[in-house]
């Protein structure tokens, strides 16, 4: 009885393991991704006319918005 219990414990233990390796590895990835998002960010401001592109998307965004609320409770625009 007592190696049953030994035994189950052990492999818990690996699998516990396991675990914390992939939650590790997710980890690493999620922090890759951040850097690699603030880079390609970064270098987008670089490029020439970024700033007419973002008042371009802010005013497309606006007027989507402006649609939005136009939109009554049955899904219906006003027109």
């Amino acid at each position: 009885m007592k190696g049953s219990k030994q035994s189950r414990v052990d492999l818990l233990d690996k699998k516990v393991k396991a675990l914390i390796g992939v939650v590790q590895q997710l980890l690493d990835e999620n922090a890759y991704l951040k850097d690699l998002a603030v880079g390609t960010l970064e270098t987008i401001k670089l490029m020439p006319d970024y700033e007419e592109a973002i008042d371009k998307l802010k005013k497309e965004l606006a007027k989507k918005s402006s649609e939005t609320k136009k939109t009554d409770a049955t899904g219906k625009t006003s027109d």
